[in-house]
């Protein structure tokens, strides 16, 4: 089994981590012994995996990719992490825009780790392709979007397995300080209790997440790709964003255990529907100005119409659980992209709010459970709070209210969605150093597509 960073340690102890990884002798510890190849990248999370430099990671990166929009804005963002006034990088990219660009970077096998993070309608062929050639992978969410995907994917793992490589997703939400918290809290029984079962009705867990389409990425606007709006390439968002909250359902509450599908697994409701973006609206995040033929399906009144949205609610081990997705246009002035999550225990609800009140910055809330002694329980919270300053120096508690605190975090560990890029990096970089995921990533992976893609197709049906 391979190694498990903690993922209650610290931002300090990633790097921590990589600095030591940078002596070490495996066949991937030595300084610049793991490749990148960067496939076909056409969402800008390929490029936030290169807004870090590894030690073990040579500057060389290879890309493969089809001509046109999405390698060009890609190589830009690359440009300007390389350029930066602090702390640039010193990526050298080597490109190829061949009409055979997959085949050559399975003829050429210039690295060992093979990037992805594009349309998602091709990702899982890529992957199938990428560890049949015995190429490690790190793909973004999400690596399946349909059943017949979800088929191919569990081929991908075995194939994985026999060729002895790596097949891992990119989940930075493990990396949201409240969410490491959350987690961190609900398993302290002094202070969360026991996990409560909840009801269709009344879950006992619940994610929600509000995404924006338009929306800017290391400083700047970002330019969508077209197909990005067409679920037949980037999936419905029932089936990408939601598996990151699928992912933190399992991370949180069965922490490394393994979750077998369809055993553990049971789709009670699914529901989606559409958000609309008018023509000016999809010129200024795409910057083209006319429908593409495979977007007429979804155009009306010139208006286009995404299925982008979706909510689930299932059981998992015993426990209710709902996630829900939900895209905007683009958010509100001092905003961004929102967070929303509470798990229920026997003595506290744990809630996570992202919204105006929380001037759009995720703030963590305990709230002792009606009945309970306050004054007892003060004490219990306090005397448990050793624990977690132990992995989180700094962090405090103060009242809101009666029988409510406010878990109040040092600002250093608010370092932003786009630093979790590199700290999911890190973390499978040391798996590549061992050379094997913890026992409970893969089929735990598998879990999550499960979950997302039946439920896609549960909710068509309807």
């Amino acid at each position: 089994m391979g190694k498990r960073l903690n993922m209650n340690d610290t931002f300090l102890s990633v790097i921590i981590g990589l600095s030591l990884l940078g002596s070490c002798t495996s066949k991937t510890g030595q300084k610049d012994e793991v490749r990148l190849i960067t496939l076909d990248p056409g969402h800008f999370h390929s490029a936030l995996v290169q807004k870090t430099s590894y030690p073990q990671v040579s500057n060389e990166v290879y890309v493969y990719a089809p001509e046109g929009g999405d390698v060009t804005e890609h190589l830009k963002k690359i440009a300007a992490y390389n350029t930066r006034a602090e702390s640039p990088t010193q990526w050298n990219e080597k490109v190829y825009t061949g009409a055979d660009y997959e085949e050559k970077m399975l003829r050429d096998k210039k690295g060992n780790v093979v990037v992805l993070a594009g349309n998602n309608g091709k990702k899982t062929g890529y992957i199938r392709n990428a560890v049949s050639a015995g190429l490690h992978v790190l793909a973004d969410k999400p690596m399946a979007i349909r059943v017949s995907d979800f088929e191919q994917l569990k081929e991908c793992f075995d194939i994985a397995r026999r060729q002895n490589v790596l097949l891992y997703d990119i989940m930075t939400e493990r990396f949201e300080i409240t969410t490491m918290l959350q987690r961190a809290f609900s398993r302290l029984p002094a202070v969360y209790g026991e996990q409560q079962e909840g009801t269709p009705d009344d879950p006992a867990i619940t994610k929600e997440s509000v995404h924006h389409f338009f929306k800017t990425v290391s400083g700047n606007p970002l330019i969508r790709p077209v197909w990005f709006f067409d679920t037949e390439q980037q999936g419905e968002g029932m089936v990408d964003v939601t598996t990151h909250l699928v992912d933190l359902v399992q991370w949180a509450c069965f922490p490394e255990q393994i979750i077998d599908c369809p055993t553990d697994i049971a789709l009670l409701d699914a529901n989606r529907w559409t958000t609309a973006l008018s023509h000016a609206q999809f010129r200024e995040v795409t910057g083209q100005d006319a429908y593409p033929d495979y977007l007429q399906k979804d155009v009306r009144n010139d208006t286009l119409h995404v299925y982008a949205n979706g909510d689930i609610t299932y059981k998992i081990k015993g426990i209710h659980a709902k996630v829900s997705v939900i895209w905007n246009y683009t958010y509100p002035e001092g905003g961004g992209d929102t967070h929303y999550s509470v798990m229920k225990g026997s003595k506290a609800h744990l809630i996570i709010e992202q919204g105006k009140e929380q001037q759009y910055k995720p703030v963590l809330h305990i709230k002792a459970m009606p009945g309970i002694d306050l004054d007892a329980y003060e004490k219990d919270l306090s005397g448990s709070l050793a624990t977690i300053t132990e992995h989180y120096p700094g962090v405090s508690l103060h009242k809101t209210a009666d029988g409510v605190w406010q878990v109040d975090i040092p600002a250093h560990y608010h370092n932003g969605h786009e630093a979790h890029f590199g700290q999911v990096t890190a973390n499978f970089l040391a798996y590549l150093h061992d050379g094997a995921l913890p026992e409970w990533e893969a089929p735990n992976m598998l879990a999550k597509y499960y979950v997302t893609t039946q439920a896609l197709e549960m909710a068509k049906k309807k």
